[in-house]
């Protein structure tokens, strides 16, 4: 099998898409195991959720409604801004998997899309980042100060939304997930031009601030249909998994993504000082020449390098070691569902796991 890059993976005896699409094939013996692995379709994933998104994307533009027009601006702009919505689908498409027939589903996925969104305008600004999804930032449009307080202003109008719901477990869940997602945040400005940060480090970031998020929407779909704790656990246990894959998948894409694909700037990980999994890898595995200039590139910043540090992840095996990590979350994700029983929901999750190591964007 080859990489992004035209080049064999590491023979170690690792996971592969080979072995998850085995998985998803003993789910569902109605698909082909001959299909390529980079080709799961992501448009019949949206076509068999676009139903339950449209309700979605009404409540989401109901309640984004607001006798401020700067909030409408700002919330109309990054909400319509071409996300894949993947988070508030994989509030649906658990609750649907485990049989509910209810409404609230429709409220839990706006409220994590405006979680989600207000993230967005925090991280931009604390980036400085001037383009996502190939079209300008609220904050470079608007200006860092409204891209705050309207992040605010979803933070709380999603509480409101939570309450209606009635439901005190939704509550625990939301609340703790918000908590951790900002810890994460503080996290990682702390590891910010921090060549020290570890790989223990920079998974207990992406844990916190990104993969907490996925876990909470699958998770809510099993307290709506009223699910047992292990069923609860499990659920909650294939987010977390995607969610790592999802932002490890994401950090290696900025060393080698179509720029206009991925819709942002490339080098906007090394120009910020991050040091994402494949610069901690390369770290630890190049020469100390090697080593050594990556390290004064995370303490200053410097997008300038970006070419010369490519050219050591990629001497140092660490754009494999990045996708082969993620990976082996997926697969952890597809595990974690051996219980759920089969339907296309279910072989939708499946499929959206070989989605996160496989996209271009």
């Amino acid at each position: 099998m080859l990489n992004k890059h035209g080049k064999p993976f590491s023979s170690k005896p690792i996971p592969c898409y080979y072995t998850l699409l085995f998985l998803i094939h003993t789910s569902n013996p109605h698909m082909s195991t001959t299909s390529a692995p980079n080709n799961v379709d992501f448009q019949a994933i949206q076509n068999l959720m676009a139903p339950a998104m449209s309700q979605v994307d009404k409540e989401i533009l109901q309640e984004l409604n607001s006798d401020v027009v700067l909030i409408n601006q700002i919330g109309f702009h990054i909400v319509n801004s071409g996300g894949k919505r993947l988070r508030p689908m994989l509030v649906a498409l658990s609750a649907y998997a485990l049989g509910y027939e209810g409404t609230q589903h429709t409220t839990l996925a706006a409220v994590i899309e405006f979680i989600h969104t207000a993230t967005l305008l925090h991280d931009d600004v604390v980036d400085e980042s001037d383009m996502r999804r190939g079209d300008e930032t609220a904050n470079a449009i608007w200006g860092n100060a409204a891209s705050v307080l309207v992040g605010d202003f979803l933070y709380s109008r999603s509480f409101e939304m939570m309450v209606s719901v009635n439901d005190m477990r939704v509550m625990d869940i939301l609340s703790h997930t918000t908590n951790a997602i900002a810890e994460g945040e503080v996290l990682q400005l702390l590891n910010i031009n921090n060549p020290d940060t570890n790989e223990s480090r920079y998974l207990d970031v992406i844990h916190r601030k990104t993969a907490k998020l996925f876990e909470a929407a699958t998770q809510l779909g099993a307290v709506l249909a009223n699910k047992d704790s292990d069923t609860e656990k499990a659920l909650a246990t294939y987010g977390r998994h995607l969610g790592n894959a999802f932002q490890i998948m994401d950090d290696m894409l900025d060393y080698t993504a179509n720029v206009e694909e991925l819709g942002k700037n490339l080098g906007d990980d090394l120009a910020e000082g991050k040091p994402t999994l494949p610069l901690i890898h390369a770290m630890a595995n190049g020469t100390t020449e090697q080593s050594n200039f990556i390290k004064e590139t995370i303490k200053n910043g410097n997008r300038d390098a970006y070419l010369d540090i490519l050219a050591i992840i990629k001497s140092t095996g660490s754009l494999d070691y990045t996708a082969q990590f993620a990976e082996r979350e997926a697969q952890k994700a597809i595990e974690a569902l051996v219980n759920i029983p089969n339907s296309d929901y279910k072989t939708a999750m499946e499929q959206l796991a070989l989605f996160s190591i496989q996209r271009s964007y």
